[in-house]
């Protein structure tokens, strides 16, 4: 009981703290913090972002002292973002295009790597490259580290590169604010909590140097299907390991790489034991394949309609539903390395729901976490970001909280 009311006094005293400076709220959280939250977080991210919390864990000790241990709290995305952040500007970190291939491919990152801090003059010369940079599936790797990404842009990144082109215009909607089918670079800051301090590469590219541009929805379309067709080449690379072709044992791999289920152990004991060698997947079945990752929640509807509740779906259904969900047909190789890594008891047939959880998994890079559906979690979501925008004004500001 003693703790609990220890617990209810502070809350208490920081709901007292927190009143006096709701003007700051207002003034900066508000703009940042809500407008951020819609365009970013509320719509695009909050299936996936695990946010930061406004309140750090309290704990109590439970002699007489009531010591105190504050444990902040860090989303999964908000640390793969400092890990692998090679850039500091203004006491902010900042990816660097090359930085954002990286963390895609990779789930760690050499910590005695130094991050280097950036001057003005560095920051010019980012501006002057990006300005020059021209449209295609080359332009990460050949900006490399001759950019900078911000943590909401990076956010903004993570999510094209696991979307269908419905998922493309549903984006550029939310940034398209004032409904006139271009986005104009105000438009685009509501994404980040830098707006007006930083020129980014996105920004200078989308933009302008000078910022005047507007960014015409087919480009915007094109920039995205760009990024994915580069992370494709990236990732196809390696684990091909430079070849042409990737081995099925080596696209096995891949399927298992940033997931972390339970039967991974049993998934690569099927790799080793029915997964011919010898055998390989082009790159055109690789892209294929992608483009089903991007359309699983298509492909699940479809499962669903076709498949009486848990049982397990054999090939020819399997095979059916992914032309339902994309239009398109997955190549008897592919399918056969899929069913023999995924089929646990040897009958063929897997769990629809085993598959697409590992699937979810690797497709965010092991950063899922559990959707909110409806309008309720996605009122939630901007509630939670909103609060951020708070925390982040009042922290600024020298509050106590």
């Amino acid at each position: 009981m003693a703790t609990w009311a220890r617990l209810g006094a502070t809350l208490r005293s920081t709901a007292k703290s927190f009143w006096p400076v709701r003007s700051i709220f207002y003034r900066r959280a508000f703009g940042a913090g809500l407008l951020g939250s819609v365009v970013a977080g509320g719509f695009i991210y909050y299936k996936n972002e695990p946010r930061w919390r406004l309140w750090p864990h309290i704990v109590y000790a439970e002699d007489e002292k009531q010591e105190q241990i504050m444990v902040p709290q860090m989303s999964m995305r908000r640390r793969r973002f400092n890990q692998f952040a090679s850039m500091i500007y203004e006491d902010e970190p900042y990816m660097t295009p090359r930085d954002f291939l990286h963390s895609v491919l990779m789930e760690k990152v050499d910590h005695k790597l130094k991050k280097k801090v950036l001057t003005k003059a560095d920051l010019d010369e980012m501006i002057k490259v990006a300005s020059k940079a021209e449209a295609g599936n080359n332009l990460f790797r050949g900006i490399g580290d001759k950019g900078l990404i911000s943590y909401t842009e990076y956010l903004f990144l993570l999510t094209i590169i696991t979307k269908s082109d419905t998922g493309f215009h549903i984006a550029f909607k939310m940034l398209d604010i004032d409904g006139s089918e271009t986005v104009d670079k105000m438009e685009f800051q509501k994404l980040s909590d830098n707006a007006d301090e930083v020129d980014t590469t996105l920004q200078v590219f989308f933009f302008g140097k000078d910022g005047n541009k507007k960014l015409q929805y087919k480009d915007f379309c094109r920039f995205m299907e760009d990024l994915q067709a580069e992370v494709q080449e990236v990732e196809f690379t390696q684990f091909s390991k430079g070849m042409k072709t990737m081995r099925r044992e080596d696209f096995a791999e891949w399927l298992l790489h940033f997931t972390n289920e339970e039967d991974n152990e049993a998934y690569q004991d099927n790799m080793r034991k029915r997964i011919p060698t010898g055998q390989s997947i082009t790159f055109d079945e690789f892209k294929e394949f992608c483009l089903f990752t991007y359309h699983l929640e298509d492909f699940a509807i479809s499962v669903k309609m076709s498949i009486e509740g848990s049982k397990p779906i054999g090939l020819a259904q399997f095979k059916r539903a992914v032309m339902i969900a994309t239009g398109h047909e997955l190549s008897d190789n592919v399918l056969d390395t899929v069913f023999k890594l995924f089929d646990m008891d040897g009958d063929d047939c897997l769990s629809h729901k085993e598959f697409l959880a590992v699937m979810k998994d690797r497709v965010h890079r092991g950063l899922r976490v559990q959707p909110q559906y409806g309008v309720s979690g996605y009122w939630k979501c901007v509630k939670r970001e909103t609060l951020e925008g708070a925390q982040e004004a009042l922290r600024k500001n020298g509050s106590p909280i």
